[in-house]
């Protein structure tokens, strides 16, 4: 028969710094304890003078145990299931260390123009007792640190406590005891980890967004609610450029999502702002978006391409079409993904992020976005449907030149993206109807985006079958997927005037009057 143990999590508790150990002796079941040398650990955090990387939820620092390899360690606050990215520290490091640059390219577009630094400092003098029984098996372990932690800098702020931990206890009565104990010597457990206390000596507190002229923004005004949809895209913006700089599906899309995002709120909302400082940031968006969109064509356009040839008859590929879709975009998708590195490493994206970050420290507000949001913001958000409306009216004209089409549904593409933006920044302060507009509308943006993307996939397409006739090759399967996609796009173009209908229906508008 085999005895079965219960063994309880390890638990943290806390006490003064001056607190000493436990008394541990006639514990029931130990017959002895072995004592665990001494060791000492340090983190050694590094972040710029105003804390950038700490604000943004990021912790870049050095990590020294005794015993073992010294490495950085990059924690990121989206990482997947909590992963950490480690670099070894070099053997021959000065005492502060230079940051590697593969982890200092991650986060240059937090830190951008400030220089990293060793920030603060956690460190833990640790000692340890092993408890025995009888046949000399570890019961629980208990580990004793003297903790330190504190800021580094120009000014300095710190704290020192005593924590013991208890660990693998396989018995539930001697766990019980243990904590008795601890509860005897002072000690309580710990709310909160020592990583924990770093980060908020570390974290600067949350700015006060102001109004032009030093006036608090009040809630509820269309102002506060512009503000506060900027404030969660600039966010998006940041997080997404940490992805993108590791090169994560999708995450150059989704950057340039949150630049449109911020750009259509700004040009929607312009009579809110004042245009001197609000226009060169609309300028900057419009060309990060512009720089980004080469590496998410490619990606798209690799797909769609790959996808359809996957799904012709074996009888229509005609020579290696597959292996020629396959170079192109290797060299395509290299080529953008190296564009968007050195775009977001260069002067003006740095330029637009201080922007950004200025505009919502001081929101340069005018005296009508003092006016309560759910009264305003539709008048914008109308303002922005009859654009969409006038975009609409050629696109769906099946008397126009198909090459004036073409361009007419592009543009009504935009500019359904800017109301569906408008609507999004209306939605808290307005409700259901806004949602209900926003819903209608998507089976027509849908419809908008599949045709434009035939627009690109054709064009995509025509180069392909010259480059395979240029190297002797048989063009004819890329002929097929283009036929397709035409095909496709005069079916979006008569579908178009009904989708249209359904979405413009005047009791989804009614809520913009």
């Amino acid at each position: 028969m085999t005895d079965a143990t219960t063994r309880t999590e390890s638990r943290i508790f806390r006490g003064a710094a001056e607190a000493g150990s436990p008394r541990l002796h006639a514990l029931p079941g130990v017959h002895r304890e072995d004592a665990v040398p001494q060791h000492v650990l340090e983190i050694e955090r590094f972040d710029t003078q105003d804390h950038r990387l700490a604000a943004a939820g990021i912790t870049l620092a050095v990590h020294r145990v005794e015993g073992e390899q010294p490495h950085w360690r990059l924690d990121l606050p989206d990482a997947a299931n909590g992963e950490e990215l480690r670099v070894p520290l070099a053997p021959d490091a000065p005492p502060v260390p230079e940051v590697p640059g593969e982890l200092a390219e991650l986060v240059r577009g937090v830190v951008r123009d400030g220089e990293l630094r060793p920030a603060g400092q956690l460190r833990r003098v640790r000692t340890g007792t092993r408890l025995l029984g009888g046949d000399d098996r570890v019961l629980a372990t208990v580990t004793h640190d003297h903790v330190t932690v504190a800021t580094l800098g120009s000014s300095t702020e710190g704290a020192a406590w005593t924590e013991v931990q208890t660990h693998d206890t396989t018995d539930d009565g001697l766990a019980a005891e243990l904590e008795r104990r601890l509860a005897e010597a002072g000690l309580r457990p710990a709310t909160t980890s020592a990583e924990a206390e770093l980060d908020q000596l570390l974290r600067p507190a949350a700015p006060k967004r102001r109004r032009a002229g030093g006036k608090r923004m009040k809630a509820g005004t269309a102002g506060a609610a512009l503000v506060d949809y900027l404030a969660a895209h600039v966010d998006r913006l940041a997080a997404e450029d940490l992805r993108a700089r590791r090169g994560e599906p999708d995450a150059v899309h989704q950057l340039r999502v949150a630049a449109r995002r911020l750009r259509s709120a700004l040009q929607s909302y312009r009579r809110l702002l004042d245009r001197e400082r609000a226009d060169p940031i609309v300028d900057g968006l419009r060309e990060l978006a512009r720089a980004l969109a080469p590496a998410r064509d490619a990606e798209v356009l690799h797909e769609r391409i790959r996808d359809g040839l996957r799904g012709l008859e074996p009888e229509l590929l005609l020579g290696p079409v597959q292996a020629q879709v396959t170079r192109h975009y290797a060299r395509v998708e290299g080529e953008a993904a190296a564009a968007v590195l050195s775009t977001l490493d260069g002067d003006d994206y740095a330029r637009l992020r201080r922007d950004l970050d200025d505009l919502l420290q001081d929101p340069p507000l005018t005296e009508r976005a003092a006016r309560p949001a759910h009264k305003e913001l539709p008048a914008h958000v109308a303002r922005a449907a009859r654009r969409l409306s006038r975009a609409v009216d050629v696109a769906v004209d099946a008397n126009a030149p198909a090459d004036r089409r073409d361009i007419a549904v592009h543009e009504a593409r935009k500019a359904g993206k800017r109301l569906r933006y408008a609507t999004e920044v209306a939605r808290p302060a307005v409700g259901k109807d806004a949602k209900r507009f926003a819903k209608e509308l998507k089976g027509f943006q849908t419809a908008l985006g599949e045709h434009q993307d035939t627009v690109v996939a054709r064009e995509a397409l025509r180069e392909l079958a010259a480059q395979a006739h240029g190297e002797g090759e048989n063009g004819f399967a890329f002929g097929i997927l283009h036929g397709r996609d035409t095909a496709r796009a005069t079916r979006i173009e008569e579908e178009l005037p009904g989708l249209w209908a359904s979405a413009w229906r005047r009791r989804n508008r009614r809520w913009l009057s």
